[in-house]
């Protein structure tokens, strides 16, 4: 879809220690054959400092970055990828007390690895829509400090989950970035790649569920994974140049490509190659120490690339993130401004 009168006003986010893959290699958490072909080379861990915490972290540096009023906020949406609260809690809520902000419409989303882009898509609606929300805090905060996942190869080879969060507050009136467009859709024919053969129906009987790399194993005896990557290479393709023809660009004209965090060559063949791209445009370099921190991931990124001015007035941005189902979103992005929180 085309977008008008949308912008990124300002931006959080929240990254602590830092934790080298090489010394993980050396610990035994990672296969050093495995860390060498994915160029991945660390994250970032947050101990004990709970997901839903390190959101609201997140969203007090965009609030006290941004021009905006914390009274006037239209809405509120968070999303999340692993953790957040016992089973029941509303994440939006507890962001939203702590904030101490009003009693304004919240949401919970819950799109795997793309849920910002999710998000910003909600928020919109929220801000071109009935709603006239004015402006909409977007958060997303992520802990993989959990005996139920392995940072480290969790999620296969192409990926080390990172602790962190980003915020952003979008507008309808001003922002050191347009939005241009965005498109999102869900290949479902691969729907059942992350979600396995298990039951559908929570029983005492039922045993452990699979891990992600077993359900993707699963799904390779129905379906090579060369098709697979085939297939989902060409619908995040369609995604991404709807995105660009209704911002009005050929890719030749982006300035930087911002995807999720996960191993160079995945990005490479199925992103910067078929848009005819080096990877010198792509902001690799700068997530490939950062780890995948759910749907936070492009965020953070854009605002490195904004804070560290690698990106200037007048530069078109990419962002694309994908998610279990198999879901896919892409943003154009154009910068109109400098913050004044550049470095």
């Amino acid at each position: 879809m085309k977008v008008e009168n949308v912008y990124i006003e300002s931006l959080g986010v929240v990254l602590h220690e830092w934790a080298d893959a090489e010394q993980a290699v050396a610990e035994g958490k990672l296969d050093a054959e495995t860390q060498a072909a994915n160029g991945l080379t660390g994250t970032h861990v947050s101990g004990d400092v709970p997901a839903m915490d390190l959101a609201v972290q997140a969203a007090r540096t965009a609030l006290e970055r941004s021009k905006i009023d914390p009274e006037d906020l239209g809405a509120h949406i968070h999303s999340a990828v692993h953790y957040q609260g016992p089973d029941g809690c509303y994440p939006p809520g507890y962001i939203l007390r702590e904030l101490g902000l009003g009693t304004i419409p919240a949401l919970y989303l819950q799109q795997g690895c793309d849920g910002m882009l999710s998000a910003l898509e909600v928020a919109i609606g929220k801000l071109t829509g009935a709603a006239e929300a004015g402006s909409v805090l977007l958060t997303a905060g992520e802990n993989f400090s959990s005996p139920s996942m392995d940072r480290w190869k969790g999620l296969g080879q192409a990926y080390i989950l990172g602790d962190g969060a980003a915020a952003a507050l979008v507008s309808d009136e001003e922002g050191f970035a347009e939005v241009r467009s965005l498109n999102s859709g869900v290949l479902h024919e691969l729907e059942s790649w992350h979600r396995g053969d298990g039951p559908l129906l929570l029983r005492e009987d039922a045993g452990p569920t699979s891990d992600m790399v077993e359900r993707a194993e699963q799904f390779a005896e129905r379906m090579p994974l060369s098709e697979t990557m085939e297939k989902l290479t060409l619908f995040d393709l369609d995604i991404i140049h709807r995105s660009l023809v209704d911002a009005g660009l050929n890719a030749s004209d982006l300035a930087r490509v911002v995807p999720i965090n996960m191993d160079g060559r995945m990005i490479e063949y199925s992103v910067m190659m078929p848009l005819g791209l080096p990877m010198s445009r792509c902001s690799w370099e700068f997530g490939k120490g950062v780890g995948h921190v759910g749907g936070a991931d492009v965020f953070i990124t854009l605002e490195h690339l904004v804070r560290t001015r690698e990106v200037s007035p007048g530069d078109h941005v990419l962002l694309v993130s994908q998610g279990p189902g198999w879901l896919c979103s892409a943003a154009v992005v154009t910068v109109t401004d400098t913050p004044h929180w550049a470095d």
